[in-house]
C-alpha cells in the first residue's frame, strides 16, 4: 500500500482515498480495516489473524488521515483519548461560498435521522440534540473557491458538513448538505489534513499530515495558495 503515513507495533495511520469505507457497512464493500489486515498478513507473513481496531471514522466521500489500532492495548487507550479530546484533528474544506467572517467558532445543536443518514443543525438547544463546536479560518482563496481549515472541538456525525452548510458554505460536491453540483468522482472536497496526539504506549508526540488528493488540480492550487499566504 502506498498510502501508509505512519506505522509502528501498535498503530497504523493511512491517507484514505475518497470512496473507501473505514468500517464494514450494509453495502458489503470491503472496508479499509479489512484491506489493511490482509495487507499486513501478506507483508509480514503472519500465520494467524491480524488485529485491526477501528478508533474513529471518516465519511465515505471524505479523504485524509485515519488511524487504526494494531493491538488491543492501543485500541482501549486510543478510545479513551478520543473520548477525552486528547486527539486533535484538523480538516481542510473547499467551499464555493466565502463565509461572512474569515475565522470564527461555530456552535450548533445537532440531531441525526438514521432513516436518511442525515444530520440537522440548530442554533438553539432542542430535545435530543448534541452540542457541536468547531473553529474555522480561511487559509486560501481562488477565483471561485475558498479553502477553510477546520479544527473540531466535538465529534458529531457529519459535523463539519452540516455546520458549514448552516452558515451558507456547504462543502464543494456535498449535495446532501446543500452544494449545487457534485464532484465528478463522487467525492466531497473535505480532507482530514492532520492528526496530533501523544502515542498511547510510547508517550511520543505524533503529528501526521496527509497530502491532499493526488491529481486534483483544485486541491493542489489551494494548497499552494496556503504556502504563498504564509510567505
Amino acid at each position: 500500500m502506498d498510502n501508509i503515513l505512519y506505522e509502528d507495533n501498535h498503530i497504523i495511520i493511512v491517507n484514505k482515498h475518497s470512496g473507501e469505507i473505514v468500517q464494514g457497512d450494509k453495502t458489503g464493500d470491503e472496508p479499509l480495516s479489512e484491506t489493511l489486515k490482509r495487507f499486513i498478513k501478506e507483508r509480514d507473513n503472519k500465520p494467524g489473524n491480524v488485529f485491526m481496531g477501528v478508533v474513529h471514522r471518516l465519511d465515505r466521500p471524505v479523504s485524509g488521515v485515519v488511524m487504526f489500532a494494531k493491538t488491543s492495548k492501543a485500541l482501549s487507550r486510543l478510545n479513551a483519548m478520543f473520548a477525552s479530546g486528547d486527539v486533535h484533528k484538523t480538516y481542510w474544506a473547499i467551499t464555493r461560498n466565502r463565509p461572512a467572517e474569515d475565522s470564527a467558532t461555530l456552535t450548533h445543536y445537532i440531531t441525526t435521522t438514521e432513516r436518511n443518514n442525515k444530520s440537522y443543525a440548530s442554533a438553539e438547544p432542542r430535545q435530543g440534540a448534541k452540542e457541536a463546536r468547531l473553529a474555522y479560518k480561511l487559509i486560501a482563496t481562488s477565483e471561485r473557491y475558498n479553502l477553510l481549515e477546520v479544527n473540531l472541538m466535538t465529534g458529531r456525525k457529519h459535523q463539519i458538513r452540516v455546520q458549514l452548510s448552516a452558515i451558507g458554505c456547504p462543502v464543494k460536491g456535498d449535495l446532501k448538505y446543500g452544494d449545487k453540483r457534485s464532484n465528478p468522482d463522487g467525492s466531497i472536497s473535505l480532507h482530514a489534513r492532520r492528526i496530533r496526539f501523544v502515542h498511547p504506549v510510547s508517550g511520543k508526540e505524533i503529528d501526521i499530515t496527509a497530502p491532499v488528493p493526488a491529481g486534483d488540480t483544485l486541491w493542489t492550487a489551494l494548497e499552494e495558495g496556503t504556502r504563498q499566504k504564509a510567505e
